[in-house]
């Protein structure tokens, strides 16, 4: 199982977590394509290598048709900002992630993260969530950047993130609300509960975008084990250059077993017990269905493995979206394979296939049906083809591009 351990030198913003993401592997062209499906505006995503201090990495930008050649790598709001920024409510913005194009996990991140932020934006100023209105959050090329990160995430089959300290600029910032102490408010009220530390840099080296993802993230997903293997890492350049460090934001990407803590409610180790919750769904539409099932499987019984604590959680959210009445629930008892992955060559591109093994012998491969589908559009065949071909593909080392 992939996590993903976030380092910052330079702070962190969307189009750095973006970019470390590409570095790691991520398809901006996958993700290009898909956030141009919902976005109003001509959204398109363009990357460069960077370099500073004797690190490589690559900087990112998301650009909108109302940004002209000009603008190229902009930077009107200090550190990291957008400018010509609509302004959304929360609603709003809800409508335009409920687009088809993008899949339940992602759009269920992407939700999180804004939901967060108007959270925090609503308690600053004194307003419920519902009536606060993004100014520079609220702009495509940040929603896209938002989106685009949390897709990012899926593609590259990570379970959860790891933070370390992030570091603070000093002085003030301008913003839409007029000059703020340098962090924004909202920034420190979304970094609670993360480390942070103070540089002499004058700089918003954390932007509120990069803060909601980071947050939102830590608590959504996974807490990485103590302990695994480094895939590879990979740097996302700001675009400031800043006085006495290189603007840089590191991740590294981990294979660790599936046996490691949630924070929030763990999926057991193997052997442990567990419950399962159940109920017949013989009256429900099977498209709701499909947002509450893996890759939107509909079956006529909907059974969830879940750790106890997390039980009443997974309940309400099967209540709120099913017409069922009642659900059973009983303790099960688990034995799993030991999981990982590995990439295979094809004819059609790497792929990255989930290797189930028992006693040191491998019993099941299955290749990952996304880059399967990825490769597909790519070569214009069906799915099963290049599932076929990696079926049959050899390992290679490097992780997927």
């Amino acid at each position: 199982m992939r996590f993903i351990r976030f380092d910052s030198v330079g702070g962190a913003s969307g189009d750095m977590l973006l970019g470390a993401l590409a570095a790691l592997g991520a398809d901006l062209q996958d993700i290009e394509h898909t956030v141009r499906k919902f976005l109003p505006d001509n959204v398109r995503i363009v990357s460069e290598p960077a370099a500073d201090r004797g690190l490589h990495g690559i900087r990112v930008k998301v650009r909108c048709a109302h940004q002209h050649d000009h603008d190229h790598w902009p930077d009107a709001h200090p550190g990291h900002g957008h400018h010509h920024a609509p302004h959304r409510t929360l609603k709003e913005i809800a409508r335009l992630l409920k687009s088809p194009a993008l899949d339940a996990e992602t759009r269920r991140l992407a939700l999180a993260v804004f939901t967060r932020l108007a959270a925090v934006e609503g308690k600053i100023h004194g307003k419920k969530p519902g009536e606060v209105h993004f100014h520079e959050v609220g702009a495509t090329d940040s929603i896209a950047d938002i989106v685009g990160c949390c897709l990012a995430l899926r593609l590259l089959g990570v379970a959860g993130i790891g933070v370390g300290p992030l570091p603070c600029g000093t002085g003030s910032i301008q913003c839409a609300h007029g000059v703020m102490p340098n962090p924004a408010p909202a920034t420190l009220a979304l970094l609670a509960g993360l480390e942070v530390c103070q540089t002499d840099e004058p700089f918003e080296l954390v932007t509120p975008t990069g803060a909601a993802l980071l947050a939102t993230w830590c608590a959504e997903l996974r807490t990485p084990p103590t302990s695994g293997r480094v895939a590879c890492t990979g740097f996302g350049f700001g675009r400031r250059e800043l006085h006495n460090r290189a603007n840089v934001l590191r991740a590294t990407l981990l294979e660790g077993e599936e046996k490691c803590d949630r924070s929030n409610g763990a999926v057991g180790t193997s052997g442990s017990s567990l419950l399962v919750l159940e109920t017949n769904l013989d009256d429900c539409n099977p498209q709701w269905i499909g947002e509450l099932m893996k890759k939107g499987r509909p079956g006529i019984v909907l059974g969830v493995l879940a750790a106890p604590e997390a039980a009443e959680t997974l309940r309400e959210e099967i209540f709120r979206a099913t017409t069922t009445f009642g659900i059973r629930s009983y303790a099960v008892a688990r034995e799993m394979l030991e999981r990982r992955f590995e990439t295979v060559s094809t004819p059609f591109g790497p792929v990255r296939v989930k290797v189930g093994s028992r006693a040191g012998q491998v019993l099941v491969r299955t290749p990952e049906f996304e880059d399967c589908a990825r490769q597909a559009r790519r070569h214009d065949v069906a799915p099963r083809q290049v599932y076929e071909a990696a079926v049959r593909g050899k390992s290679v080392k490097k992780p997927v591009s």
